[in-house]
Order: C-alpha cells, then sequence, then structure tokens
C-alpha cells in the first residue's frame, strides 16, 4: 500500500490530513505528523504535499547502520523503532524530504500508508492505493 496525491492543485494547505494523521497516533499537535503541506510559493501558486512515496528500493533504509527500516513488500518502509538510534541518514537519503523528525525523542517520524489522512481532506487530494514496481 502506499499513499498517493490523486491532484495536487485541489490542495487548499488547510492541513487536515496533517492534523488527521498526528491525532491518530494520539497527539493533538502537527509535530508527530508523517504528512506535511507546504506553499509552493504564495497562494497562488498553491501547495506541496510531502508524503512518503513508498519506494520498491528504499534508499532510507539503505543507509540505516542498525536495520530499523525494513522494505515492505509492495514499496516503503516499516520502522523498528526499538532499533533506531536517532543518526537522521533516513531522513538525510528521502529524496522528496517524506521522512518527519520527532525532535522529543530524536527518531523518524515515517508514514504506515494507513490512509486515515485521506479520509480527511476535504478535497480528496490523497489516496491509498496497492503498490506497484514504480520507483521514487
Amino acid at each position: 500500500m502506499r499513499l498517493t496525491v490523486k491532484d495536487v492543485d485541489k490542495c487548499i494547505g488547510c492541513q487536515s490530513c496533517m492534523f488527521a494523521c498526528a491525532r491518530r497516533k494520539g497527539e493533538a499537535g502537527l509535530a508527530r505528523s508523517s504528512i506535511g503541506i507546504r506553499s509552493a510559493g504564495g497562494m497562488e501558486r498553491g501547495f506541496i504535499v510531502i508524503v512518503c512515496r513508498a519506494c520498491s528500493d528504499p534508499p532510507c533504509a539503505k543507509v540505516c547502520p542498525t536495520g530499523a527500516l525494513v522494505p515492505k513488500e509492495g514499496g516503503g518502509v516499516k520502522l523498528d523503532i526499538t532499533k533506531c538510534i536517532g543518526c537522521g541518514y533516513c531522513k538525510d537519503a528521502c529524496i522528496i524530504g517524506a521522512i518527519f523528525w520527532d525532535d522529543e525523542i530524536n527518531k523518524p517520524v515515517i508514514c504506515t500508508y494507513c490512509g486515515y489522512c485521506a479520509k480527511f481532506c476535504p478535497h480528496e487530494v490523497l489516496e491509498l492505493e496497492k503498490g506497484d514496481d514504480r520507483n521514487v
């Protein structure tokens, strides 16, 4: 499974997806959201949705020195937080910047491909779909 951005032009920057992601984890703020919304350069340029695209050959897992990131069948990774040493190599290796960081525990925040965020997008910008062989 992977989360896809169906139509970024429909994104209004409301951050509902970000709040939903954090809320699913029991958080009230955005610090532990696995998805990010950024301005593309003002309201006239729209927004950029930053979320793990479930690479079939994830560079973040390749650089993890402890094996805390394990590639999943169909793309993406699973994080074993007990193995993570907080080195940040995975964050640096992600070519689209989709690995966010929890400064409080010094560990990565990575999408689990649950699709919860997509349910809260008022304009159906996001969609959970089965993975394929594409690589980001």
